[in-house]
């Protein structure tokens, strides 16, 4: 199964920048080989924030697989980020039985 993730920032702020350190990290330790990631500055494409329905920045979007699933923030959260996503590694899953 492949994810297709969508990364909305707002320029190169602190906040989108942790952004997607922590989406690099998440991505290349939980889905290796498994992903597609889009980075869309809300700054130079308005438009597709604007049909995706982006209110806040940043804000991670899977598209595949459905259903759709929204997560705010700089996604650092490790565990609420696996969860929205819905991808489970062994040690999350230890920790929460």
């Amino acid at each position: 199964m492949t994810y297709r993730l969508r990364l909305f920032i707002t320029g190169r702020t602190p906040h989108s920048i942790r952004a997607l350190e922590n989406l690099q990290e998440i991505c290349e330790t939980e889905l290796s080989g498994r992903y597609e990631v889009e980075i869309i500055d809300v700054l130079e494409n308005p438009a597709i924030a604007n049909v995706d329905k982006i209110l806040a920045t940043p804000t991670l979007v899977r598209k595949l697989p459905e259903p759709v699933r929204k997560i705010i923030g700089d996604l650092s959260d490790r565990e609420k980020v696996l969860l929205g996503l819905d991808i489970y590694n062994s040690d999350f899953e230890r920790t929460s039985n």
